[in-house]
């Protein structure tokens, strides 16, 4: 299956933000709920099951200067097995011009056994954009194996590399569990606050959460494992998360 979804937010000029664009394709499907109009809030509802091997899902996202958008998931995205030797994509490219706001806060991946899933995140910045970008995988459903799920996560500030991460996990990423990568964690994640507005945050490493400043921009770049989605969720939610989605 193949699907395509697009969003287009603009400042309205009394310090609100419309949609010029929201639209979407099973099972990619969007809808805005309401709110107070300053910033845009969008679910990202799943029409049907999966990821499934063999499934092609893009999503395009364009925040104007002076416009913020929030984009949330109903649930998490449980990526399946399909059609042999299929892989499932989901592909998310987004343009933050100067002044905009994008919060992109998904619920989970989850790798279910047999699943071959890659996700791919592409994240243009103009200076003076603010983003905050939350990635969590949790590997397997209760009780099983994970599949194979790989994420890769690249943002760019003012036409500059601000971070490139990657992460894989299940059979075929050897090592993938060890001590070097998630230390038999079966839940990790990451949250990207880029924010000129912000004062610069310090290195800190506290039991399985890491807070890493970046080079590249005004960001910092949180990294946890947990035990389970909960735990994860608390990691990498807190006073961080609040100030920047308030």
């Amino acid at each position: 299956m193949r699907a395509y979804a697009r969003v287009v937010a603009r400042a309205d000029g009394r310090g609100g933000t419309v949609l010029a664009e929201l639209r979407g394709e099973t099972p990619l499907l969007l809808r805005q709920t309401p709110g107070d109009g300053r910033v845009a809030t969008v679910y990202v509802v799943g029409g049907a099951a999966g990821p499934l091997a063999g499934d092609d899902l893009r999503l395009e996202i364009d925040v104007g200067p002076g416009a913020a958008v929030r984009v949330h998931s109903v649930a998490a995205s449980i990526a399946l097995p399909g059609r042999p030797d299929a892989v499932s994509r989901m592909a998310v490219h987004a343009v933050v011009h100067d002044g905009g706001a994008l919060h992109w806060l998904p619920e989970q991946l989850v790798a279910a056994a047999g699943c071959a899933h890659l996700a791919e995140s592409r994240v243009e910045l103009a200076v003076g954009a603010t983003l905050t970008w939350r990635d969590e995988v949790i590997c397997g459903r209760y009780g099983e194996t994970p599949g194979a799920a790989v994420v890769h996560t690249r943002v760019d500030y003012d036409g500059g590399p601000l971070l490139r991460q990657s992460l894989a996990v299940g059979p075929r990423a050897p090592g993938w569990a060890g001590p070097a990568v998630l230390g038999g964690a079966p839940a990790t994640g990451s949250l990207l606050v880029v924010d000129p507005t912000r004062p610069a945050d310090s290195a800190m490493v506290e039991g399985t959460v890491a807070r890493l400043p970046l080079a590249g921009g005004p960001a910092t770049l949180w990294s946890a494992t947990a035990p389970d989605a909960h735990t994860l969720r608390a990691h990498l939610g807190g006073a961080a998360l609040a100030e920047v989605t308030a």
